[in-house]
């Protein structure tokens, strides 16, 4: 790859030299730290140190690669990694650019997982969880607010959003079959030439900008691609996944189905291949089955993970290691639940992470092509319109358990859903969880200050005996 497939640096701005394998490793480490705030936070990092600052690619080059990931399965930022790694130093610049963007999250939660349940007992680590669980109902609702302005251009994506909502929060729908009933809609809209379903109504904004204002900044287009590069991108493709799917083919053959371990790799495998739209999206499905299904947690449990993954670098979807920890550890019948725990989390983010390397991989040397297609945006559309019903789902969940202590299921025919059971309110939650909505919608305050301001605030609380914890 040539320097002359870069984007030219602004007008005035000093030309800047190729960055070598080491200088790039260093700025993705750099980029992985700094990574907190959900995919949005993550992806104005990357922004801000890639174009603004080191101005090694163009604003219409990084949009683009970003509207490729947005069409794929998976944490979009980290994919978005990789694919620049790649677009840089090919297939190693890709490789260091995906694990060093997953590996403080994969340390933290690792670490948090150990303390959660050697100590997850002891009051004040309870009540700073506590805390936490009021500013992650916050953020949920946040995000359903931001997709959907994002979202919702039209009539016909808010019905599908609310047909979403419906569908998972009143009868229990599959998300993977919300996700493909949309897709399908979306598809089959775009070629029948309906209005709505035509392009403008997708993705795109990076701190703010919306990619039809960015893409007046494009600089030089893209080189024509040798052809060894795209059999490179091939080749490593297909060894990501083989590395995927080879131990999830050997932990099913050697322990058999329903072993924790061989659940743990289909379920989270299965995951991989369905998680459009992001970890808010997929985690009500994952709660569904991970609490309900295979009873790895508890409800309560699922909101102290997600708070571990809102408040450590890389992204969301990290929630999975904890997950995957938690059911090891309970359910492997080991003598030693740590080292199982760990074992279960460990597998649980290879089978989640594998994956996106290899759809990079395979799919960046088409990226013009998949782009350009119209019913395939449209798919994706309309996927992200049911998105928006599946977290808006979410957040009611997280609602229901956060603010009430007991909760009934209700089940008449094909009707499944929770309701709370209303004199069971936990008003010292009630009130944290109305304080935190106050911060992000009133005051707009950054998500690193709700979460550390809900956590101290569930200490003093518990410290002063005002929450259900203390009796």
């Amino acid at each position: 790859m040539t320097d002359a497939t870069l984007a030219t640096p602004r007008s005035g701005a000093p030309a800047q030299e190729y960055p070598t394998l080491a200088e790039a490793t260093r700025v993705w480490a750099r980029v992985a730290l700094l990574s907190f705030g959900g995919p949005a936070g993550q992806i104005a990092v990357m922004h801000r140190i890639l174009v603004e600052e080191k101005r090694w690619l163009g604003d219409g080059r990084f949009l683009h690669a970003l509207n490729f990931c947005m069409l794929l399965p998976g944490p979009e930022a980290q994919q978005l990694a990789v694919y620049i790694g790649w677009l840089l130093h090919r297939t190693w610049g890709g490789v260091i650019a995906g694990v060093l963007f997953v590996l403080p999250g994969v340390i933290a939660i690792m670490a948090l997982s150990w303390v959660y349940v050697i100590f997850g007992n002891v009051g004040f680590i309870a009540a700073l969880f506590f805390g936490l669980k009021a500013a992650v109902l916050a953020i949920v609702l946040q995000a359903v607010f931001r997709v959907g302005r994002r979202a919702l251009k039209n009539d016909a994506m808010r019905l599908i959003a609310a047909l979403s909502f419906v569908a998972i929060f009143a009868f229990g729908a599959p998300f993977p079959l919300i996700v493909l009933a949309a897709a399908l809609i979306g598809f089959l809209g775009a070629r029948a030439g309906l209005q709505a379903f035509a392009p403008g109504g997708g993705h795109g904004s990076v701190g703010g900008t919306h990619v039809d204002d960015a893409e007046t900044l494009l600089g030089p287009k893209m080189a024509e691609m040798p052809a060894s590069a795209r059999r490179g991108a091939l080749v490593a493709g297909g060894v990501a996944l083989a590395l995927w799917l080879a131990p999830v083919v050997v932990l099913v053959l050697a322990l058999g189905p329903g072993n924790v371990f061989a659940d743990i790799a289909t379920f989270f495998s299965k995951m991989a291949v369905v998680t459009f739209g992001g970890a808010y999206a997929v985690l009500a499905y994952v709660a569904q089955e991970a609490v309900g299904t295979y009873g790895w947690l508890e409800p309560g449990e699922m909101l102290d993970g997600l708070g571990m993954a809102e408040t450590t670098p890389g992204p969301l979807i990290m929630v999975l290691q904890f997950v995957g920890f938690l059911g090891a550890f309970r359910e492997a019948g080991w003598d030693n639940a740590l080292l199982a725990g760990t074992f279960g989390g460990l597998l649980a983010t290879w089978v989640t992470f594998a994956p996106c390397f290899a759809f990079i991989f395979l799919g960046a040397p088409y990226m013009e092509g998949l782009r350009s297609n119209r019913s395939l945006s449209a798919a994706l559309t309309a996927v992200t319109a049911s998105v928006v019903g599946v977290i808006l789902n979410l957040a009611i969940w997280f609602a229901i358990h956060v603010v009430w202590i007991e909760v009934r299921r209700i089940e008449a025919g094909p009707l499944s859903l929770e309701l709370p059971v209303l004199g069971s309110i936990d008003w010292a939650a009630a009130a944290l969880s109305a304080l935190a909505l106050f911060a992000v919608f009133r005051l707009k305050l950054g998500m690193t200050i709700v979460l550390g301001g809900s956590a101290l605030l569930g200490l003093m609380l518990y410290g002063l005996g005002m929450t259900s914890l203390s009796g």
